[in-house]
């Protein structure tokens, strides 16, 4: 099949290049020609594991192009798919959809023959049917439908999961359509995977309920964690203790900073504002919107907390900056209340994030920026893991010690042990477990 995907960011890109790779001709469009340019040489505009792979390999092959020609990529396509921006709208929280609906009558002005319109973007409920009414709008004669087809990656895995994902999920009522999404995902059938077909506005609800769910166990997990810190309780143990239990599972049950991403935030905040909007208050959601933010701000106080209650004329060194590992994606990241907390709090700031430095930089300030994890601790009086990449996770102790001034460590993380901390001889905090100091 011909399918256009319509915008390069990391759900178009991802998408359209896995698509490729299920042995469909994809085209890629954005009107960033910049952007096009370097992908047409080989240049990723994202890091994503395994992605730069799959776009050389397919591109090669002839089934993955990138092009600023909307309508010749449409004119061709059995599908097209909208995967652009959906950010906060300034002031209200609402998803900002003039992407989309800009995109939608471009894509009218260009159909030619019975088209599937997709929309990928995640779009607040409703969002379809007004994608419906501006394509026959513009053009009245069109042979189309619209479908809701919302994404479900995680960046630093997203390759696996849209060629092995869970389930996937198809709002239409038109059997047509479906037809044609199905032939779309037809190589997953092979693997058995579940595909939900729905009607279109409850397709697009899966999406916001979904991701607003997981944020409540990131922060149920961390309200927890806090608790802990009062009772003298172990949040890890809790977290294997209630995860293995089938009706919750062990996923995102990890205490730490705070959720952030290009998703999580958002999203929650979207769909406290359609709830409210539609008369229907999630107060749950709200409650977690908010506990989240206060969460991310507190982050700084910790460290500042471990280093004796100041960090004033203090080399604070931080490892991570991206809000998760495997992606250089900054957006929303605890890192962004910490770091600047601690230089309004007067600290010396030295940082590292083994693919997020080149984004930090258009978004932190006042900070020295190091060459590797050992280049930031030099003459430390705090170490801070904000982020969990692999690469932290198993640190040369004797190396750290002998680099800082003080051995101070402060895990958002978890990713320590404790004893383990306090026998290497530092003065060890974490997240919903006991701090520990040196051992003599």
């Amino acid at each position: 099949m011909h399918v256009a995907v319509v915008g390069t960011g990391y759900v178009g890109l991802v998408s359209g290049t896995c698509f490729s790779e299920f042995g469909h001709h994809v085209t890629c469009v954005d009107k960033d020609a910049k952007k096009i340019a370097g992908l047409n040489r080989g240049e990723m505009p994202i890091y994503e594991p395994g992605l730069q792979r799959l776009v050389e390999s397919n591109a090669e092959a002839g089934r993955l192009g990138f092009s600023t020609d909307l309508g010749a990529a449409v004119k061709d396509a059995d599908a097209v798919f909208i995967a652009v921006g959906t950010p906060s709208r300034r002031g209200d929280g609402h998803a900002d959809l003039s992407y989309v609906y800009a995109a939608a009558e471009e894509i009218a002005k260009a159909i030619d023959g019975y088209t599937v319109v997709v929309t990928k973007s995640t779009v607040p409920v409703g969002t379809g049917a007004e994608v419906e009414r501006i394509i026959r709008a513009t053009r009245p004669d069109a042979d189309f439908d619209v479908v809701s087809n919302p994404e479900f990656l995680r960046e630093g895995a997203a390759i696996e999961d849209f060629m092995r994902p869970d389930r996937v999920v198809i709002g239409t009522e038109s059997e047509r359509a479906r037809e044609v999404m199905r032939e779309l995902y037809r190589p997953l059938y092979l693997i058995e995977t579940p595909i939900v077909f729905t009607r279109r506005q409850t397709s697009e609800l899966i999406k916001y309920a979904a991701n607003t769910f997981l944020a409540t166990k990131i922060t149920f997990i961390n309200e927890m964690a806090d608790l802990c810190e009062v009772l003298d309780a172990d949040v890890q143990d809790v977290a294997r203790g209630i995860g293995l239990d089938g009706r919750i599972g062990r996923k995102f049950l990890h205490a730490g900073p705070g959720y952030g991403g290009s998703c999580f935030p958002k999203d929650t905040l979207a769909l406290v504002r359609t709830a409210q909007d539609a008369g229907s208050p999630l107060r749950i959601v709200e409650t977690v919107v908010e506990i989240n933010a206060k969460r991310k701000q507190s982050m700084a106080q910790r460290v500042i907390d471990a280093c004796g209650g100041g960090v004033a004329g203090k080399t604070i060194a931080v490892l991570g900056l991206t809000f998760k590992p495997n992606t250089d994606d900054m957006r929303d990241s605890p890192s962004l209340d910490i770091v600047p907390a601690l230089v309004a709090a007067g600290a010396r700031v030295r940082v590292f994030d083994p693919k997020g430095m080149d984004e930090a930089r258009h978004l932190l300030d006042g900070i020295e920026w190091c060459k590797g994890a050992y280049d930031t601790m030099a003459d430390a009086d705090a170490l801070t893991i904000v982020t969990e990449w692999n690469e932290f996770r198993a640190l040369d102790l004797d190396r750290v010690k002998e680099l800082m001034k003080t051995p101070v460590m402060i895990d958002l993380r978890n990713i320590y042990n404790p004893n383990d901390m306090a026998e290497a001889g530092f003065d060890y905090t974490c997240i919903g477990r006991a701090k520990v100091s040196a051992r003599a």
